[in-house]
C-alpha cells in the first residue's frame, strides 16, 4: 500500500495527530515522523511516541549510504524506502527545507485520514 503523509508547522500538531491516528486504530509501528533536523526528529518522536527512520525501514545498505550522503540526499532516501516515488521524494524534502515535520503512515489499510 501506498504511504500517506501530512505537514505540519510545529511539533505539538504532530503530537495531537499521532494520538488521534492511534485512537483510530492505525498501528504505532507505522507512524514515522521525519524533519530536516535529527535532534528535533527524536525530539518530536520522543513526545508523539512516534517512529524515526533507521536502519530497520530503510536496509542495512541505504543506511550506511546516508553515513556518506548529505542531509537532503538522505532524507529523500528515507522518504524512498517508505514507498514515495522519487519526485514525491524531492517535494517532501523541500518542505522540510522550510522547516515543516512530515508525519508518515506506512501501512494504510487501517482508516488513516489526517
Amino acid at each position: 500500500m501506498k504511504p500517506v503523509y501530512k505537514e505540519f508547522d510545529n511539533d505539538e500538531q504532530v503530537v495531537g495527530a499521532v494520538q488521534e491516528l492511534k485512537t483510530k486504530g492505525v498501528n504505532e509501528n507505522d507512524i514515522y515522523v521525519i524533519t530536516h533536523d535529527d535532534d528535533r526528529t527524536k525530539r518530536v518522536a520522543d513526545k508523539s511516541d512516534a517512529n524515526t527512520v533507521g536502519a530497520g525501514e530503510v536496509g542495512l545498505d541505504t543506511y550506511v549510504k546516508n553515513v556518506f550522503r548529505s542531509k537532503g540526499d538522505e532524507l529523500r532516501a528515507q522518504f524512498v524506502e517508505l514507498g514515495f516515488t522519487e519526485p514525491e521524494s524531492e517535494q517532501l524534502e523541500e518542505k522540510l527545507d522550510l522547516g515543516k515535520v512530515i508525519l508518515v503512515v506506512k501501512d494504510t489499510t487501517a482508516t488513516t485520514t489526517f
